[in-house]
C-alpha cells in the first residue's frame, strides 16, 4: 500500500500510522492508537520490574574451631538470609597450621549445608581459595515467594496481637464490673450501726 493511502486510511479511522519494522523491505507499518500502545508498553515494563527478583548475596564467616553456641547463632543467621530469598556465601578462614587440615573445613561446610537443607541448597560446592574455603548456598524459595510468606506471617502475628489485646480489654472490663458490683453490694454503714444493740435509747 502506498504511504498516502495508509495515511488517509489512518485519518479516516482516527488512528496513527506506526512503522513497526523499518529495516524490512518494504518497511512494515501498522494502524494503531499510539498513545494507548505506549501506555500498555509502560505498564508491561512496570509489571516486569515489580516481578523481577533482586537476589543479593550475604556473607557469613566461620572459623574452623567454632564453638557450638557460635555455630548455632551463625546457622540461625544463614537460615534467616535463606528464608528471605538471598544467597549466602560461607567462608571458613584458616589460620596457621589449620591450613594443613582442609578436610575439617569441608566437614564443617557439609554439616552446615545439611543443617540448612530445608531452606537452601549448595549452589557451588566447597573449594579452597588461599587461606579460605568458600561455599555458596542458594535459597529454595524465590525472593517474591519469601516476601509473600513474610508478609503473611507478619499479618498472622498482627491478628494474634489484636485478638490478645481485645481479650485482655474484655477481661479487664469484667474485673472492673465485678469490683463495682462488689462495692455497691456492701451496705453503707450509718452512725446508728456503730451503737451497742444492748443499750435502750
Amino acid at each position: 500500500m502506498r504511504v498516502e493511502d495508509a495515511l488517509r486510511l489512518a485519518a479516516e479511522n482516527d488512528l496513527d500510522l506506526v512503522e513497526v519494522a523499518p529495516m524490512a523491505r518494504p518497511p512494515v507499518a501498522k494502524l494503531m492508537d499510539y498513545g494507548k500502545f505506549k501506555f500498555e508498553a509502560a505498564q508491561k515494563e512496570r509489571d516486569a520490574r515489580r516481578n523481577q527478583s533482586n537476589v543479593s548475596t550475604k556473607e557469613m564467616k566461620l572459623r574452623l574451631k567454632i564453638d557450638k553456641h557460635d555455630y548455632e547463632t551463625k546457622k540461625g543467621h544463614v537460615v534467616r538470609f535463606l528464608k528471605a530469598g538471598d544467597k549466602v556465601k560461607i567462608t571458613i578462614m584458616f589460620r596457621g597450621r589449620e591450613q594443613s587440615r582442609p578436610e575439617l573445613g569441608m566437614e564443617l561446610l557439609r554439616r552446615l549445608a545439611a543443617d540448612v537443607a530445608e531452606f537452601g541448597f549448595v549452589e557451588s560446592s566447597p573449594k579452597q581459595d588461599g587461606r579460605n574455603m568458600l561455599m555458596v548456598l542458594g535459597p529454595t524459595k524465590k525472593k517474591t515467594e519469601a516476601r509473600a510468606d513474610q508478609e503473611a506471617d507478619r499479618d498472622r502475628r498482627m491478628a494474634e496481637r489484636r485478638t490478645n489485646a481485645e481479650a485482655e480489654r474484655a477481661a479487664e472490663a469484667e474485673l472492673r464490673a465485678a469490683a463495682a458490683a462488689e462495692t455497691a453490694a456492701k451496705k453503707r454503714r450509718g452512725p446508728a450501726d456503730n451503737m451497742d444493740p444492748d443499750i435502750d435509747l
